[in-house]
C-alpha cells in the first residue's frame, strides 16, 4: 500500500503525528510518499528530510513550484509504487491497524478497486469525537455529500487511469476523483469497511470543523456532481443540501 502525503508549511508537531501513526502501522508493507508543495516554512523542509532518512519506507518529492493540494498529490502518486494507494493529509493520523484491516478486505475481494472506512475527528491534544459510522456504498448517498472520504484507498492503476485529481477542483478534489472513477469500475468493487480507520485532524480554518471556512470547496463540489450528472442522468440538476456542503439532486 502507498500512502500519499501532500504537505505545504504543516507545523512540526502535526507531521510528526501524521507520519508516526505511519511507522506505527502493524502491516508493515506500506510506503509513505510526501510530496512537498514548495514550502517556504525552512523548518517543514528540515523535518521531512530528517524523516526520510529514518525509514527506507519513507519518499520526499520537493516541488519546485507550489501548485496546491490537487498538483502537490499527483506529485506523490507518481512516486507510488504499491498495488494500492491511501489517501492520508499531512496532519491527520491513522489508527494502528488501518492498513491491516485494508489488506485484509483486499485478501477478501481481489476485485476491489476502492476501499473506505468510517472515520472520526480528532482535537490537537488528541480528543477523539464525531464519529461518521457510514453505510456501504450507493451512488444516490455520494451525490448528497462525500461518502468516501477519509480513509480513501484506490487500486493504483484506477488512478492513473482517471488522470488523479484535477486542479480545477480544489476542495472537491476527492469527490471528484470518485465520481470519475464510477466511470470505471462497477459497484460491486467498492468496499466499506465498518472501523474507524481515520482520524481527522480538527482545526479553525479546516473543512473538518466547518465547511463554510473553504467556500470554494462548495463550488467545486457542485460543479463535479453537475458534471457527474451531465454524464450519467442528463436531466438531473444539482441543488442546495440541508446543511452546508451536502446537495439534493433534482431527477
Amino acid at each position: 500500500v502507498s500512502i500519499i502525503m501532500p504537505v505545504f508549511n504543516t507545523g512540526a508537531q502535526w507531521l510528526r503525528q501524521a507520519i508516526d501513526s505511519v511507522l506505527a502501522q502493524t502491516y508493515p508493507h506500506w510506503e509513505l510518499c510526501i510530496a512537498d508543495d514548495e514550502s517556504p516554512n525552512k523548518r517543514t523542509l528540515k523535518r521531512l528530510k530528517y524523516w526520510m532518512g529514518k525509514d527506507p519506507r519513507i519518499k520526499v518529492s520537493f516541488r519546485k513550484v507550489n501548485g496546491h493540494i490537487s498538483a502537490c498529490s499527483n506529485t506523490a502518486i507518481e512516486m507510488a509504487n504499491g498495488e494500492f494507494t491511501a489517501l492520508l493529509d499531512h496532519d491527520d493520523e491513522l489508527p494502528a491497524h488501518a492498513l491491516y484491516y485494508v489488506a485484509l478486505e483486499i485478501l477478501r475481494h481481489p476485485d476491489t478497486q476502492i476501499i473506505y472506512s468510517d472515520e472520526d475527528k480528532i482535537t490537537p491534544d488528541g480528543y477523539r469525537l464525531d464519529p461518521y459510522f457510514k453505510p456501504d456504498f450507493g451512488p444516490d448517498l455520494l451525490c448528497s455529500h462525500n461518502l468516501v472520504s477519509h480513509l480513501g484507498v484506490y487500486r493504483t492503476k484506477l488512478l492513473q487511469k482517471v488522470g488523479g485529481f484535477r486542479e480545477d477542483f480544489v476542495g472537491s478534489q476527492d469527490w471528484d476523483l470518485v465520481l470519475r472513477c464510477l466511470d470505471f469500475i462497477q459497484v460491486h468493487e467498492i468496499r466499506h469497511i465498518p472501523r474507524i480507520l481515520y482520524h481527522w485532524r480538527l482545526s479553525s480554518n479546516s473543512t473538518s470543523a466547518s465547511v463554510g471556512n473553504k467556500g470554494y470547496a462548495v463550488t467545486s463540489g457542485h460543479r463535479a456532481l453537475q458534471e457527474y450528472l451531465d454524464k450519467h442522468e442528463p436531466t438531473g440538476t444539482v441543488e442546495k443540501g440541508p446543511t452546508t456542503g451536502s446537495f439534493r439532486i433534482r431527477y
